[in-house]
């Protein structure tokens, strides 16, 4: 029994979703008062025809009235422009407030996805959320735009339709009544599967985009291996499927609109038989029984028009409950509501206080276990260890994209935790070993470091970084496009913007992960002097399989496991023997 009532009440909480347009409507009041003003006096002036049509066949066809006929006519095109000037006035009005509403749900959401932790992009594939953020959005402007303008004028207009019917013929009106149970049956039986299906429908597209922004991005990948034969056919497959699901809403949609039509004007004709038979009989003026069929296709219409858009309507909550659930996530990363504020200037003492680390999307093995390590102001350490050891981890932690399950990490004695999130990541500049280029200009790259940055101060870090030559070079300068994900540049022209970028940002604390891994021997050379420039005076942790990068450090530390085996530098850790011993062995052997 609780579950056939579960089951009654879903479909009226996924329409209870589109509560939480409210927010994003209730700023433009005024465009909304106004809808609903012209509104009103379109649907009036539509109201208004079925009566000129009855004087017309009345007084002017029944009394041979030309002056009748003529008067009439004039008046019902002064109706006429009204209606369309409401009507002009009305679209005008709902289609801007869609447009408002929309753009600040799109920022909204847009806003609050790009500040949940990296937690929550591990688990989620960008597809999808590109498609929360264009498909699904686009559903729900289309029920504001309008199919909430229809379904009020269409309830408006079944209102008045249906008043004025009474008025006009009260029996008719009530054997017109006997079939609204028949019509209201179809859409309560075919509104919830239309309701699944649309949800359904929007997750397969979601699949389908997904899969298209993997490869796409990946295109080098895909025609290096040959597979655009095997991808085109693993995309049409995610379209075939979403295919599949819009054709069974379609179908169930399209039935619900025959089975309502058919019923709605099969009343039309009964009432239409009934009605002449009184006019035959001599107990029923021909012009009321025009005015009331008239009234009766305007009702019918209306409820034609409500089936159709209640199948948006369904298809909108579907849509709306699928962005609910992302503004409903939260990160599990946060700044606390009271930070502790950074002392200035900042001196970049790091400890790791027995930290313990397990990735979310790996619970039972330790990225980190048990991690003690503290570096001084001003020193450069290096990380080194075979792939997995947990290097990675130590920067993330730092960065705080992820909080430890046991033990602190600190800076200049605080807990990374009691930070401001702005503050903490304000004083890193981070040179990844996957370098990132956005669309946009070369200059606009490098400013990413620091967005306030002078032109001056652009040229002069991509100098430090020996990318001043490489982008001179380029068609434009500094104001060349580098293309979606720097396709124009090589990788070690990339990763020379990454360096100029952290040379720009000028943050007490450097985080080098492979920073020269995508560099030939010569322009490592001269990035080599450029670090050594940079780090001079900051805190430097780098990151490096190539111990040949890392001799220069105060000290290496040499991780296994997630836990740190050895820490000297360089010749003392050779004397050692032991894992630095045996990787220097293999890579200077080589």
């Amino acid at each position: 029994m609780s579950d056939a009532k579960a089951d009654t009440s879903r479909p009226l909480r996924r329409i209870g979703a589109l509560r939480e347009l409210w927010p994003f409507l209730k700023p433009h009041r005024a465009l909304a008062i106004g809808w609903l003003v012209f509104l009103a006096l379109s649907s009036g002036a539509s109201l208004v025809l079925p009566m000129a049509f009855r004087h017309i066949i009345d007084q002017g066809f029944g009394h041979s009235s030309l002056s009748v006929i003529n008067s009439t006519f004039v008046a019902l095109f002064g109706v006429a422009l009204v209606l369309a000037f409401a009507t002009a006035a009305r679209y005008f009005c709902i289609t801007l407030l869609s447009e408002r509403a929309l753009a600040s749900l799109r920022s909204t959401l847009y806003a609050h996805v790009i500040r949940l932790d990296v937690g929550f992009f591990e688990r989620s594939r960008v597809g999808e959320l590109l498609s929360r953020l264009s498909a699904d959005t686009e559903v729900v402007q289309a029920l504001i735009g309008s199919g909430v303008s229809v379904a009020l004028r269409s309830a408006v207009m079944l209102v008045g339709a249906a008043v004025a019917m009474v008025w006009t013929a009260p029996a008719l009106a009530g054997l017109t009544a006997l079939v609204i149970p028949a019509v209201m049956l179809p859409i309560l039986l075919f509104g919830r599967r239309v309701q699944k299906l649309s949800r359904a429908s929007q997750d397969r597209l979601a699949d389908a985009a997904a899969i298209a922004n993997e490869t796409l991005n990946a295109s080098t990948a895909v025609k290096a291996y040959a597979r655009e034969d095997i991808e085109s056919t693993r995309y049409g497959t995610a379209i075939l499927r979403a295919l599949a699901t819009a054709r069974r809403r379609i179908g169930t949609r399209a039935l619900l609109t025959m089975a309502v039509i058919v019923l709605v004007f099969g009343a039309i004709t009964l009432v239409l038989w009934a009605g002449a038979r009184h006019v035959l009989a001599g107990t029923l003026d021909a012009g009321v029984l025009g005015q009331f069929v008239l009234y009766a296709i305007f009702a019918a219409g209306s409820v034609a028009g409500l089936s159709e858009v209640w199948g948006d309507v369904l298809r909108a909550a579907g849509a709306m409950e699928r962005i609910g659930e992302l503004l409903a996530e939260r990160a599990e990363v946060t700044g606390p509501a009271q930070p502790v504020p950074l002392p200035r200037p900042v001196r970049c003492a790091l400890r790791f206080d027995h930290v313990t680390f397990h990735y979310p999307t790996r619970p039972h093995m330790a990225a980190l276990e048990d991690f003690t390590l503290a570096i001084e102001p001003g020193e450069t350490v290096a990380l080194v260890g075979p792939s997995g050891a947990g290097k990675s981890t130590v920067f993330s932690l730092l960065l705080r994209f992820f909080d430890p399950q046991s033990g602190s990490v600190r800076l200049d004695g605080i807990d990374l935790r009691a930070l401001s999130l702005p503050d903490l990541r304000g004083a890193i500049a981070l040179v990844p070993q996957e370098t990132v280029i956005f669309s946009g200009t070369a200059a606009d790259n490098i400013r990413f470091g620091r967005q306030q940055a002078s032109d001056e101060e652009v040229r002069e870090a991509a100098k430090a970084a020996e990318a001043h030559d490489f982008i001179g070079a380029l068609d434009g300068g500094y104001e060349a496009e580098m293309g979606e994900r720097g396709v124009r540049l090589s990788g070690g022209q990339r990763q020379r913007i990454a360096i100029a970028r952290a040379i720009l940002r000028d943050a007490p604390l450097l985080l080098l992960d492979e920073a020269t891994s995508s560099l030939d021997a010569q322009s490592e050379a001269a990035i080599q002097q450029a670090l050594e420039r940079l780090e001079k005076g900051r805190t430097t942790l780098v990151i490096a399989h190539r111990l040949a990068t890392v001799q220069r450090a105060d000290r290496i530390v040499v991780m296994d496991g997630g836990r740190i085996v050895a820490q000297g530098t360089h010749e003392s850790l050779l004397a050692e023997g032991g894992l630095y011993a045996e990787l220097a062995r293999l890579q200077f052997a080589a």
